[in-house]
């Protein structure tokens, strides 16, 4: 029944979530990582593995402080360790921005303005992060809300408005970051600070971030590196999926990534293209794998660029596309991997590009499955199973 009542995002959180203490689930770094890189969990099971608050301490006694941190450490940590589901949105968060926006980032934390982060201000945006996400309930069964609102937030989170209403009208928890952090507003939180603080148990990333006494403070590198190693790690994970041991992966495969945690209902099509129209397979090093992902966390400022050239009426080859990611994002895709991106979305075999649809279906694969996006196909099958025997004759 709850499942009616929870978000895309609270569902998928529930479901890999495999620790529960009083009534609130929890995920180990093992299940973020599962959560963002399979489909579904191994173990497919209802049932939580209880702890008490009291065995936290030994759980989180292996978690690094944050300078020590590696592009491994969800890896390292497996099953030792807490991640809220505040921090889970968190996470999700920094896995679609782009580096440019990690300063950004650092500065809406340093509610102070002393370039360092403290434990509290980092709580206080989390709470902004809860309340952001309370105002997206769907309606019904008071009860059953209440119940969902502490297997998310604890028998301890507080219920009272934290933030004023109509404070918060943004699309997206980023944006929640960006456009709605005035002083009024942080003023009003502050003051909130040591309650909210008090609500809130030690978790892997409170002390990754400010140490087992939570009295340290983060500056901008080490908040610099945990992004960067955390966007590395899922990568590097979903590389070596397919890689089996080697430096590369097919285009093919390639392919497959990118269609994943989207709503193309017929992949066939787009695996076609690459399977009957890749001339010369070289395979994809990892190095090409990252810098396509770090351009497609520019996805917003890339797509500024090539509206230029179809405002222009002019059409989008792999020079006009290599020349738009530049500018936007200061990357240099490898003429391999922009061929291979050209033989996957080139629709009509015209070597270009088909603009829409690429832009549609890599803003679904950017928030990995959450945005809803419903690419148009008409008689996918038809058209696919029309290639497949034109292709064999």
């Amino acid at each position: 029944d709850l499942e009616v009542l929870a978000t895309s995002r609270e569902r998928r959180f529930r479901l890999f979530a495999s620790l529960e203490c009083e009534g609130q689930l929890f995920m180990t770094p093992h299940d973020f990582i599962l959560a963002v890189t399979t489909d579904e969990p191994k173990r497919k099971c209802s049932f939580k593995n209880p702890f008490i608050f009291l065995e936290l301490n030994e759980m989180l006694k292996e978690t690094p402080p944050a300078w020590k941190g590696s592009s491994k450490l969800f890896r390292n940590l497996k099953e030792k360790g807490v991640i809220s589901y505040t921090e889970y949105l968190f996470l999700l968060c920094i896995l679609t921005k782009p580096h440019a926006g990690f300063k950004i980032a650092f500065n809406m934390f340093d509610t102070d303005g002393n370039e360092m982060v403290d434990k509290k201000e980092f709580l206080v945006l989390q709470e902004i992060f809860r309340k952001k996400n309370e105002r997206r309930e769907a309606k019904g069964d008071e009860d059953k809300r209440a119940l969902l609102r502490v297997q998310l937030y604890g028998l301890h989170a507080s219920p009272n408005n934290v933030l004023k209403t109509g404070e918060l009208i943004s699309r997206s928890y980023w944006d929640t970051l960006r456009r709605n952090t005035s002083q009024a507003l942080f003023s009003d939180l502050a003051e909130r600070a040591d309650d909210i603080t008090n609500l809130v148990s030690d978790t892997t990333l409170l002390v990754h971030f400010f140490g087992k006494k939570g009295k340290a403070e983060l500056n901008f590198e080490d908040f610099y590196r945990f992004m960067d190693n955390l966007q590395t790690e899922v990568l590097e994970i979903e590389f070596l999926s397919y890689s089996n041991g080697m430096n590369t992966i097919s285009e093919e495969d390639f392919a497959r990534i990118l269609l994943r945690y989207t709503n193309v209902e017929n992949t066939a099509v787009f695996l076609d293209n690459v399977r009957y129209n890749m001339i010369e397979e070289k395979g994809i090093t990892f190095d090409e794998f990252r810098s396509f992902f770090q351009f497609l966390n520019n996805l917003e400022d890339f797509a500024i660029a090539l509206n230029m050239y179809n405002f222009a009426s002019r059409s989008i080859g792999q020079d006009e596309f290599k020349r738009a990611v530049y500018v936007a994002t200061g990357l240099k895709l490898s003429p391999h991997l922009v061929n291979t991106i050209f033989k996957i979305f080139d629709v009509d075999k015209d070597d270009q590009l088909s603009y829409k649809e690429f832009i549609g279906i890599m803003k679904d694969r950017l928030q990995r499955g959450f945005r809803g996006y419903k690419t148009l196909q008409r008689y996918p099958t038809f058209k696919s199973c029309l290639k497949k025997e034109l292709h064999s004759r």
